[in-house]
């Protein structure tokens, strides 16, 4: 195969599509390799390319017909200068100038906050695309956490000419079209730790010899399985055993069903709203609808009304697959795909990128949910939620509607980063938590699989009250008793 001498190169942005980006350069390569029967279209066509010098692009003549509105990739004396994702984000800027504009302030606003260009390195939009370019396919280490939590601190600054626009918080991470550009990058970020380039000896012996990540403590399977890093971070347990099940047998123990810190309980009201008190945007209590967690077209978005919900925050650190907090049948099952945002600080004290794990932004950000019908206890939702370059929410093939799980079964996987889980009880659960807290605000870090609360019942709640009712009336009983014992000796 030969490469003609004057070709657009165009690269379709995920896998085999609509060609969207393209580049007029020149270049010679050749190679008759390729798979039989018809190499010419397989391998000799890939090593033509890198013969030529062109690499992740594929050719079209230059007299082909384009796809409807492509971009042409600027290129200096025959070389792209930036990756496709971040020609796309110039692309995007250069159709909609308002997108840079908020952009540059946004980063400006995130130099104020941390102007060490050592840990802020990025203080102007040309370093913006530069950074995009490097962080794409930047090889993994053991300061994953503040890594991903510095893409989203930069455009997490808040924005005066983004407030009313009905978004979660006035910053740019949350305002389409830049919003969709995001998840598009952290695409292009899984597919490239998808790849075995994402992985390597040297890499597994930093996270073997870091702690917090538990491979010295023989939970997990083989190393040899690990050829990518989202084959390391999805790792499977060595045996169930790793994560035992509190009280297998009784279906009122609900477990945790990540490794985790819970942050709390929240009550919904009768209109299957919750209300955040003290909440980060303007208004001191801000409101959010079940049916914009669980999506308009699902049959049980009213289904929690008058229930509970909890949530609990994975640290990248964690083991990030996640089981079945009960047991129960599948009853309704999605994957939304939406924000991949996070809100995220500069910690002066630690010098990091912290996530703030607040409730209210996992309604508009990519998740998944099952709803399981527990039996007495009434329906329970599990709804992972993907955070900042985390988009990538997944449930095991088995769990389908109509399937039925036992408690701590696999249910599904993250990739890439830290991530949360949140859990909707009904009313008639009861549900009670009972994981062990830390102080008098905060939960210490639990297991899949430990206990996380109880289910006391319709059933339970009922005889309590029948007792309350005892109780109440043989008090009154000794008053009147005493009264007319008075009334007798008078």
């Amino acid at each position: 195969m030969i490469l003609p001498a004057h070709v657009a190169s165009a690269r379709p942005e995920s896998g085999p599509g609509l060609l969207t980006a393209y580049a007029v350069t020149t270049g010679t390569g050749q190679s008759d390799e390729g798979i039989p029967t018809d190499p010419y279209k397989t391998l000799a066509h890939d090593l033509a390319h890198k013969d030529a010098g062109i690499e992740n692009f594929n050719n079209v003549y230059y007299t082909s017909v384009l796809p409807p509105e492509p971009y042409e990739v600027p290129t200096e004396s025959g070389e792209i200068k930036h990756k496709p994702i971040t020609l796309r984000l110039i692309n995007l800027i250069e159709k909609e100038p308002e997108i840079g504009r908020l952009l540059e302030k946004s980063i400006a606003e995130a130099k104020r906050v941390n102007p060490d260009k050592k840990t802020n390195p990025v203080q102007s939009l040309s370093e913006y695309y530069d950074y995009l370019d490097q962080l794409v396919e930047k090889l993994p280490d053991t300061q994953i956490g503040s890594d991903i939590h510095y893409f989203c601190f930069l455009v997490d600054q808040p924005l005066p000419e983004l407030e009313g626009k009905g978004l979660y918080k006035n910053s740019l991470q949350f305002y389409p079209p830049f919003s969709s550009w995001m998840r598009d990058f952290a695409i292009a970020r899984g597919t490239f730790l998808d790849t075995e380039k994402s992985w390597s000896e040297e890499i597994y012996q930093q996270f073997y010899n870091d702690p917090r990540f538990g491979l010295q403590k023989g939970w997990y399977e083989s190393p040899s399985n690990w050829k990518t890093w989202n084959q390391f971070f999805s790792r499977y347990l060595k045996t169930p055993g790793a994560r035992p099940i509190a009280s297998p047998n009784d279906p009122s123990i609900v477990v945790s069903p990540a490794d985790s810190v819970p942050q709390g309980i929240w009550a919904i009201d009768k209109d299957s709203k919750i209300s955040v008190e003290n909440g980060l945007k303007v208004k001191l209590a801000t409101y959010y609808h079940i049916e914009d967690l669980l999506g308009k077209d699902s049959q049980y978005k009213d289904a929690f009304a008058n229930g509970l919900l909890t949530h609990a925050y994975l640290s990248p650190t964690d083991y990030h697959r996640y089981h079945f907090a009960v047991g129960g049948t599948v009853k309704e099952k999605k994957i939304i795909q939406q924000n991949v945002a996070c809100e995220a600080k500069w910690n002066t004290e630690t010098r990091t990128y912290d996530a703030i794990d607040s409730i209210g932004w996992q309604f508009t950000q990519t998740r998944g949910y099952v709803i399981v019908d527990t039996g007495n206890y009434g329906l329970v939702a599990l709804i992972p939620i993907g955070m900042d370059l985390v988009s990538s929410v997944n449930f095991e093939d088995n769990v389908t509607v109509g399937s039925i799980h036992r408690k701590g079964d696999m249910l599904g996987t993250f990739k890439f980063g830290g991530s949360d889980f949140i859990m909707l009880f009904q009313e008639k659960a009861g549900f009670k938590m009972t994981a062990p807290a830390e102080d008098k605000t905060n939960y210490k870090h639990i297991l899949v699989g430990e206990e996380y609360g109880v289910m006391n019942g319709p059933s339970n709640r009922l005889l309590q009250n029948y007792w309350w009712i005892v109780l109440g009336s043989v008090v009154v009983f000794l008053i009147v008793l005493g009264i007319v014992y008075k009334l007798r000796r008078k």
